[in-house]
C-alpha cells in the first residue's frame, strides 16, 4: 500500500461547499481515503507529503467535449499530411491536456479504442478517455467534410473507426452497432449541421426525429449506453432530447421551448464558447480556417453566448466542455472565463468542471469531487481561482496534477516526475 498525503493547502472540493484551509487529503493507493484537517487523519508514517502550503487543492478537471485525435488544419495540409502522422501528435495533444489539470474527457469524435488503451496502460500520458469513436452524420450534413470541388477532406475510416455517413433507420441503427462493436462509450451524432462543414448552416436539422430515436433505442438496448448530440439549431436541439439524447452540445440557438424541454428531461448542455472565439482568432492569426467557417462563425457567436445565458438563468445543467482540437489542446481552460462572462459565478464555472461533468459522463461515484471513496484525481494551482478564474488559462498555475494517485506534474519538481 502506497500514502500520499496532500497537506497545508486551501480545498476547493468540487460540491461547492465553502473553502476549507489548511486542509488536508490523505490518498492510499488510486483512492482518496480520507479529507479534513490534519489533526483529524491518521496519517502513516510512510506517507509520501506534498505540501500545499500557499496552494489550493481542486478535483482533477473535466472536459466533457474534445477531440484528442485532431487540431483543425487548412485544407492543403489536411489533403498533403500523412494518414498516420495525426496519431503521433495526439501524444503531444494528450499531454498538453493533462498538465492543463484536465484528469477526464469525453471525446466526441475520432480518437478510437487504441487510443483509450494507450492512455489506460500507461504508453502515454493523458487524461481519462470516454470515447464515441466517429460522429453519426447524414450525406452532405456536419461531419461530411465533401467539397464541391469534388476533394472530400473527412476524416479517414480504417478498422476501429467505421464510417459515420448514414441515411434512413435501418442504416443508422447499423451504424450505431458498428460504433459501439468499434467501443463507443457513447455515441455521438450530428444533429444539426455545423460552423466548419462545408456545405450545411448551423440551423440545418439532421436527420428526422424518428431517426435519433433510433439511435438512443439501438445504444441503450446494447449497451445501456447514452448519445449525445452536437445540435446548434433550435429544431434539432428540440428533436434530439424529445428522441432521449441527454447531452446537447453547443446550443447556439436556443429557444424557450428547447429550454423547457431540456429541464423537464433532466438535459445537459455543454456549451463550447471557446470554439467559434478560436475559429476566428485563428482567423486573424494564420489561413488554418475555411472561409466558409469564418463567416459562419462571425454569423453565431452572439447568439451563442446569448443562448448558453438564457439557458444557465433557467436552471438548465451546464458540464463544461471546450471542443479542444477545433482550438488547441492545453487551452481549456480559457472556458471557465467565458462561462462566467454569460453569468456563472467562478464557483459555478468550476462545478460545472467537476462534479457536474462527472454527472454528464456517469462517472460520478468515481471522480469529480475530492471526497473519500472517489478516485484520487486532484490538481493543485498557485492562485486561488475563485478570485481570478482566468488565471488557469495559464497553465503554470496548475502546479500538480496527479491522476489515478500517481502524479504526473508537479512544478517543485521536474515535469513529468512521479513522487
Amino acid at each position: 500500500m502506497v500514502y500520499t498525503l496532500i497537506t497545508n493547502g486551501t480545498l476547493i472540493d468540487g460540491q461547492g461547499n465553502a473553502p476549507v484551509t489548511e486542509a488536508a487529503v490523505l490518498i492510499k493507493d488510486n483512492y482518496i481515503e480520507q479529507v479534513g484537517k490534519p489533526g483529524e487523519i491518521s496519517i502513516p508514517e510512510d506517507a509520501t507529503v506534498i505540501d500545499a502550503a500557499g496552494k489550493y487543492i481542486l478535483p482533477g478537471l473535466i472536459d466533457t467535449h474534445v477531440h484528442m485525435a485532431m487540431e483543425l488544419r487548412n485544407i492543403q495540409d489536411a489533403i498533403l499530411t500523412p494518414f498516420s502522422y495525426r496519431f503521433y501528435e495526439s501524444v503531444h495533444y494528450l499531454k498538453r491536456t493533462l498538465d492543463a489539470g484536465i484528469t477526464a474527457v469525453r471525446d466526441a469524435g475520432f480518437s478510437d479504442a487504441g487510443m483509450k488503451k494507450a492512455v489506460e496502460d500507461g504508453l502515454v500520458e493523458g487524461p481519462r478517455m470516454q470515447v464515441s469513436i466517429n460522429p453519426l452524420t447524414i450525406t452532405g450534413g456536419h461531419g461530411d467534410n465533401w467539397n464541391r470541388s469534388g476533394v472530400d477532406t473527412t476524416m479517414q475510416t480504417y478498422p476501429g473507426m467505421p464510417d459515420p455517413i448514414c441515411d434512413g433507420k435501418e442504416a443508422v441503427r447499423k451504424t450505431v452497432r458498428e460504433m459501439l462493436r468499434a467501443g463507443a462509450e457513447v455515441i455521438k451524432v450530428h444533429a444539426t449541421g455545423g460552423v466548419t462543414s462545408p456545405t450545411d448552416h448551423p440551423e440545418f436539422t439532421q436527420f428526422s426525429q424518428e431517426e435519433l430515436e433510433v439511435m438512443v433505442e439501438e445504444a441503450h438496448f446494447r449497451k445501456g449506453v447514452k448519445v449525445m448530440a452536437h445540435a446548434q439549431g433550435a429544431e434539432g436541439i428540440k428533436n434530439a432530447i424529445r428522441a432521449g439524447i441527454y447531452s446537447i452540445e453547443h446550443g447556439i440557438y436556443i429557444d424557450d421551448e428547447a429550454i423547457e424541454l431540456m429541464l423537464e428531461n433532466g438535459t445537459f448542455l455543454v456549451p463550447t464558447l471557446l470554439a467559434p472565439i478560436s475559429v476566428l482568432e485563428s482567423s486573424e492569426r494564420d489561413d488554418k480556417m475555411a472561409p466558409y467557417a469564418v463567416e459562419k462563425s462571425k454569423e453565431v457567436v452572439e447568439a451563442h453566448k446569448a443562448s448558453i445565458a438564457k439557458a444557465y438563468k433557467a436552471g438548465v445543467k451546464i458540464a463544461m466542455g471546450t471542443d479542444a482540437g477545433v482550438m488547441a489542446h492545453g487551452t481549456n481552460l480559457r472556458e471557465l472565463g467565458l462561462m462566467c462572462d454569460i453569468g456563472m459565478s467562478p464557483m459555478e464555472a468550476l462545478m460545472a468542471t467537476t462534479k457536474t461533468a462527472a454527472e454528464c459522463l456517469g462517472w460520478e461515484d468515481q471522480v469529480g469531487t475530492i471526497e473519500a471513496g472517489k478516485l484520487a484525481d486532484v490538481i493543485l494551482t498557485d492562485v486561488d481561482p475563485l478570485s481570478d478564474i482566468r488565471a488557469l488559462e495559464n497553465s503554470d498555475h496548475i502546479t500538480m496534477v496527479m491522476k489515478n494517485g500517481s502524479v504526473y506534474k508537479h512544478l517543485a519538481e521536474r515535469k513529468g516526475t512521479h513522487v
